[in-house]
C-alpha cells in the first residue's frame, strides 16, 4: 500500500503556502498554488495522524463536531475521512475495536460501508445490509442528521420509494431544518426519479425545482441549502431536460448570493463555488465564472470536474486561463450574436 504521509506532509505545506503567498494580479493564486479537495486547518492534522494509525484527533475533530451541533462541518469531514479510509482502514478500524459504541465511530463505519456498496456492481443488495449501521448510528445521537443523510443515500441506492425518501427526509429536517447535505441527498433521489436514464419528462424539471426552490426560500440567507436550486440546474444541465433559461439564472443568481456572504478561499464553500462555476460556464456567464475562480482559491474539488476529466485540477486550471483571456477582450457590442448575460466568448467546461 502507498505511504501517504509524504503527500500529507505536502499537503500541509501547500496549505500554509497558499494563506500566505501574494497572489498575481487577476486575483487568482498561481497553478502550483492550486489544491485537489484540500482539508481545512481542523481537518488536515487529523488526516496526517490517520496516515500514521492514529484515530484520536479525527475523534476529537468528529467529536467537536457533534458538540457545537455544527452538522455542515460534521458532515463535510465525515466524507473526507471515510474517503481517506477506504484506502488506509487501519485507524478506522482501530477506532472502532477501542470505542465499539462511540457515536462518531459509529458514524464513520456506517459512512464507509455505504461508499463501499455504492462503489460495487452489487450495490442495492449490499446497500441493504448497511441498513443496521445506518440505524445504530442515528439512535447512538438523536439529534445528529447526518445519518438520516445516509439513509437518504441509501435510499436512493435501493430505489426505495418516494413515500420512504419523504420520510427520511422529514426525519432530517427534524433535526436541522435547513441541513445541505441532507437536502441535496433528498433532491438527487426525486432527480433520479423524476429524470430516469437522462430521458426527460413533462414537467419533471419543475418538480425538482419547486422542492429546491421552497427549501431555499425558509433557509436563513447565509445557509448552503440555498445553493439547492444550483444542484438541480446542474442535474437538468447534464441530463439535457428542457427548463427554462431564467429558472437556470434564477438559480446561478441565488448561489452567487450565498457566495457573496462567504469568505473568499473557504473550504465550507468550495464544493458550492465550483459547482456554480460550472454552471455559469454552461450559461455561457464568463465573467461570474471568472469571480468565482477568484473566491475559490487554492480550494479546487473532484466534483463536478471528475465527471469531465480524469485530471479535475488540470481541467480547472485551463478553465481559468481560457477564462481570464476571455475577461481580456473587449466586449461584444448589443445583437452581435453573443450569448450569456454578460457577453464574451462562449467556453465549455
Amino acid at each position: 500500500m502507498v505511504d501517504t504521509m509524504p503527500l500529507l506532509h505536502a499537503l500541509l505545506r501547500s496549505v500554509r503556502r497558499a494563506r500566505t503567498a501574494s497572489r498575481p494580479a487577476d486575483g487568482l493564486p498561481a497553478d502550483d498554488e492550486v489544491l485537489l479537495d484540500a482539508p481545512d486547518e481542523r481537518l488536515a492534522p487529523a488526516l496526517v495522524a490517520a496516515a500514521g494509525g492514529a484515530y484520536e484527533p479525527a475523534a476529537t475533530v468528529l467529536a467537536a463536531t457533534r458538540a457545537d451541533r455544527a452538522w455542515e462541518d460534521r458532515d463535510r469531514y465525515l466524507r473526507r475521512l471515510a474517503a481517506f479510509a477506504r484506502s488506509r482502514p487501519e485507524w478506522a478500524d482501530a477506532w472502532r475495536a477501542a470505542a465499539p459504541d462511540d457515536p462518531d465511530a459509529l458514524l464513520l463505519h456506517a459512512q464507509l460501508a455505504v461508499d463501499r456498496a455504492w462503489c460495487s456492481p452489487a450495490r442495492a443488495e449490499l446497500l441493504r445490509e448497511v441498513e443496521p449501521l445506518i440505524t445504530a448510528a442515528a439512535g447512538a445521537d438523536r439529534r445528529d442528521p447526518v445519518p438520516w443523510r445516509l439513509a437518504l443515500d441509501r435510499a436512493r441506492g435501493t430505489d426505495a420509494g418516494r413515500a420512504e425518501a419523504t420520510r427520511l427526509w422529514e426525519e432530517a429536517t427534524r433535526r436541522s431544518p435547513h441541513h445541505y447535505g441532507c437536502h441535496v441527498a433528498a433532491l438527487r433521489h426525486l432527480c433520479d426519479r423524476a429524470l430516469p436514464d437522462a430521458q426527460d419528462e413533462p414537467g419533471a424539471p419543475e418538480v425538482l425545482f419547486a422542492f429546491a426552490e421552497s427549501a431555499a426560500q425558509d433557509a436563513p440567507p447565509g445557509a448552503l441549502v440555498r445553493a439547492l436550486p444550483l444542484h438541480a440546474a446542474h442535474a437538468c444541465l447534464t441530463r439535457n431536460a428542457a427548463v427554462p433559461r431564467d429558472s437556470l439564472d434564477t438559480a446561478a443568481d441565488l448561489a452567487l448570493d450565498l457566495s457573496a456572504r462567504h469568505p473568499a478561499a473557504d473550504p465550507a464553500t468550495a464544493r458550492i463555488r465550483n459547482l456554480l462555476t460550472y454552471v455559469l460556464i454552461r450559461l455561457d456567464r464568463p465573467r461570474d465564472a471568472l469571480g468565482q475562480l477568484r473566491l475559490i482559491g487554492p480550494y479546487v474539488t473532484s466534483f463536478p470536474w471528475d465527471r469531465l476529466s480524469d485530471d479535475p485540477l488540470g481541467h480547472v486550471l485551463r478553465l481559468r486561463e481560457e477564462l481570464a483571456a476571455a475577461a481580456d477582450r473587449p466586449r461584444e457590442p448589443a445583437g452581435s450574436g453573443r450569448t450569456g448575460r454578460q457577453g464574451g466568448t462562449p467556453l465549455r467546461p
